[in-house]
């Protein structure tokens, strides 16, 4: 059985960080995003190759993913000859397959079952399955309504207060059929949530969902991608490092608790005098000098060097970053290379892209 992971888009909620970095290979702590993603489809035996269907830099993916050696499943690259859209990625990625595909969206972190969604699948005999996801807040969304046998009725696109009769949204996981496929144009940009999937309610045709209320998040702005590290940390989503009840790399811990947890790669050097509040990351290569606070929701890359006296905190650090003395990083996300002077501020809400230069003293 074969997925597509439609992972082709150029990340632009995500800029300046994809500018070089496309969004597959954007880093959780130190693994690449698309690990996690594969960490899913290995859970189904059957599963036994991802076609991922890529146009923005596709090369940058190859070279770190090869064929999936060591991965425990194969790995199939499909460029697409110009940008086709949900719908046309999966026809362009699965026009030769003959039996039942998991397509998955390249931003979706989440840890459902994907065996149950595809039981559900076979029981119904159905053409299509969604994963649906419920949301606090339902106006922000696009909706997509089910009757009492979870039967798809319709899409709403970001309905009105009176037009809302659901919470659930599309979760961006499904199951479908390659024969229905063909409705989709060839070397076309289509939508498979605009036009693929009315066409299956307007057939009468078996289209399903599967509700998933468990973990769920788009990672595809910089305060969802922030929110995924919190996640991890606290143990809502579970994921090395921090599935792990060490509170620091080799040693036992005093505590299990979470927010207590800090994680030093091997390879790290942080000096006598460091301030280390958890939940934080070092990661391999990182020096952290006699003086500087770590504090909770950091996230320091590989290669960087923090300076004395500098403070970091609920921020993500890319690798071989440099962290000037006295520097006060906060609720930001620095891409690789960035160079934060002396006593300069970076405030919440920056995001800088990769060999950003911060000038001493300056405030961002």
């Amino acid at each position: 059985m074969k997925a597509i992971l439609l992972a082709g888009g150029k990340g632009t909620r995500l800029r300046p960080l994809t500018v070089h970095t496309p969004k597959p290979i954007v880093p959780i702590f130190n693994r690449p995003f698309l690990y996690y993603q594969l960490d899913l489809l290995r859970q189904v035996p059957e599963i036994d190759e991802a076609i991922l269907s890529l146009n923005y830099q596709p090369r940058r993916i190859e070279e770190i993913f090869g064929g999936g050696e060591g991965l425990g499943i194969r790995l199939r690259y499909v460029v697409e000859p110009m940008p086709l859209g949900t719908g046309g990625a999966v026809r362009y990625a699965g026009d030769q397959l003959t039996e039942s595909v998991v397509v998955f969206n390249g931003d979706v972190l989440t840890q459902v079952d994907l065996g149950a969604v595809l039981r559900l699948h076979r029981e119904r005999k159905a053409k299509a399955t969604i994963v649906l996801t419920p949301v606090e807040n339902p106006r922000a969304y696009g909706l997509v309504e089910t009757d009492a046998s979870s039967n798809i009725q319709r899409f709403l696109e970001k309905p009105g207060e009176d037009e809302i009769t659901c919470n659930t949204i599309n979760a961006g996981i499904y199951v479908l059929e390659p024969e229905t496929f063909e409705r989709i144009p060839k070397d076309t940009a289509w939508s498979i949530e605009r036009s693929f999937f009315p066409s299956l309610i307007e057939r009468g045709e078996t289209f399903v969902a599967y509700i998933y209320d468990g973990y769920w998040i788009d990672i595809g702005t910089p305060a969802k991608y922030l929110q995924v590290h919190k996640d991890i940390m606290d143990g809502r989503y579970s994921a090395p490092p921090f599935d792990s009840a060490l509170p620091r790399s080799g040693q036992a811990s005093d505590s299990t608790e979470t927010s207590h947890r800090t994680f030093v790669a091997d390879g790290a050097r942080v000096e006598a005098g460091v301030e280390m509040q958890g939940p934080c990351f070092v990661d391999e290569g990182a020096v952290v000098k006699a003086g500087a606070r770590i504090l909770p929701y950091s996230v320091i890359g590989r290669q960087t060097h923090v300076e004395e006296a500098a403070v970091i905190e609920d921020s993500i650090i890319w690798p071989n970053g440099w962290i000037g003395r006295e520097a006060h990083v906060s609720g930001a996300i620095l891409g690789r290379n960035c160079h934060i002077g002396r006593n300069a501020v970076v405030s919440t809400g920056a995001v800088l892209g990769d060999k950003t230069a911060v000038t001493d003293y300056s405030k961002l």
